[in-house]
């Protein structure tokens, strides 16, 4: 028998192996399990998100001037797609890995690997397989996006496709890290614990950074979630974009070097190194990248455009000081409403925390606790405004309206016959048929041949 390394011809087409991923991947109990699992789960969030999203409609149509706050991205989006959220970073890892595990568990993979395609063709094909599986389970959730305009809600669609792209490519990662997962262990459920490792242990990073950002603070960049922060946001930033992507392809590119069987373990871990070194390098130039779009429809993530025009006249240094606790809620509203926009509108902003405040309480009794300095050309001021440059004051842009909001009082359990009754019944359907054996064709000759062997 040939070695796994030896050199094999490329001409083999893609097609029938891509046809076959597919068709084991729809042919699985994990797909369908947790499709009908996000019915439901998907089906309450909306449910709960249409009904709170409803109760403050009401108040604001009684006082017109608190319209403007209502967001359906926040109000209905969001917590709709964090269900799918759940979904995809508990159960998605067991639809990614079945792609590999099964294989190697049952040895077809040691005749896949003799076929005419190269490790990384393997790895393409099934990682196609996933984003195939992250369509289909995605149903309940861009379901309910149509219910919600059904209903008459207001949906932007610049602000909903990049809430979508964010969860696209948060699912993509979950399941690269599931192929890479499933190449390296032995068996399915060890695959399932070392891609659980990942997904949960994002949890634990976040939880662990938000109350030691000097420490731990970096640490943070490496959590998963993190990715779907930036769109939950509104705000569509191609560092991100190009660094989700370079982790993604980095995680199939360390699959397919560990997928080989006749390769020794110290090439694997050198191939590897090489593979990480790569991958880190792609992701430090991504962050260099300054682009980012606000795909917000109230323009949340922006200042106005005479603030931006002259925010954009500093050529210099800016550095802000934060004497805030990272807990305290004021360092959020900050964040948000200042900091986040500076660094898209400056290219040279460095922003740090004043001493070790880490704490509201243990910070109380400074005089200097809540102030926010900034520091610019050899001159700082002690204020929460951006005009430390003797820059012109901006003038508002004429013309631009305001974000008018989209309150919306509708009966949620209109959605509830779908996602415990009609859809349920649809994915089951589909999964039996899915479960036929196809039926075989015969040709004429072929039935001559058959009836001269009965005869």
């Amino acid at each position: 028998m040939r070695s796994p390394e030896a050199a094999v011809p490329l001409d083999a087409p893609f097609g029938p192996l891509l046809a076959k991923e597919l068709r084991e991947m729809a042919s699985g109990r994990p797909l369908w399990t947790m499709l009908l699992m996000l019915c439901p789960l998907v089906g309450f969030s909306f449910f709960q998100a249409v009904s709170l999203y409803g109760e403050t409609s009401a108040t604001a149509l009684t006082s017109p001037g608190l319209a403007s706050a209502l967001s359906p991205l926040d109000g209905v989006l969001v917590p709709t797609f964090g269900g799918f959220y759940v979904a995809v970073t508990l159960l998605f890892p067991f639809v990614a890995i079945r792609v590999l595990g099964n294989e190697k568990e049952s040895g077809a993979l040691r005749l896949l690997i003799q076929l005419p395609y190269r490790p990384p063709t393997l790895i393409g094909a099934k990682l196609v397989a996933v984003f195939a599986a992250w369509l289909i389970a995605s149903i309940p959730a861009l379901s309910a996006l149509a219910i919600w305009e059904f209903m008459g809600g207001h949906l932007f669609v610049a602000e909903t496709l990049n809430l979508v792209l964010g969860h696209l490519l948060y699912g993509l990662l979950v399941g690269a890290i599931a192929l890479f997962a499933a190449a390296l262990t032995e068996s399915a459920a060890t695959a399932a614990i070392v891609t659980l490792g990942f997904t949960l242990g994002s949890w634990v990073i976040d939880f662990a950074a938000a109350s030691q950002p000097d420490l731990l603070g970096w640490s943070s960049r490496l959590s998963l979630t993190q990715t779907l922060h930036t769109f939950e946001l509104g705000l569509l930033s191609l560092s991100l974009v190009v660094g989700v992507l370079a982790a993604i392809l980095g995680f199939a590119a360390l699959a397919a070097i560990w997928l080989p069987m006749g390769a020794t373990v110290r090439i694997k871990l050198v191939r590897s190194l090489i593979c990480l070194v790569a991958t880190c390098l792609v992701m430090v130039a991504a962050t260099q990248i300054r682009w980012s779009a606000d795909a917000t429809e109230d323009r949340r993530n922006s200042f106005s455009l005479a603030d931006q025009q002259a925010l954009a006249q500093l050529s210099d240094h800016l550095t802000v000081t934060v004497h805030l606790a990272p807990e305290d809620p004021r360092y959020a509203d900050l964040r948000t409403n200042v900091l986040s926009k500076l660094e898209r509108v400056i290219p040279r902003i460095v922003i740090r925390f004043a001493g070790d405040q880490q704490s509201v309480v243990g910070s109380a009794s400074d005089e200097s606790y809540g102030e926010v300095e900034y520091s610019y050309g050899g001159r700082s001021a002690v204020s929460r405004s951006t005009g430390t440059a003797n820059v012109p004051l901006p003038v508002p842009a004429t013309g631009a309206g305001d974000y008018p909001g989209y309150p919306l009082v509708a009966a949620p359990w209109i959605a509830l016959p779908w996602f415990v009754g009609g859809l349920p019944l649809l994915v089951w359907v589909a999964w039996w048929r899915s479960r036929r054996a196809p039926a075989i064709k015969y040709t004429s000759s072929q039935k001559e041949i058959s009836r001269e062997h009965l005869t």
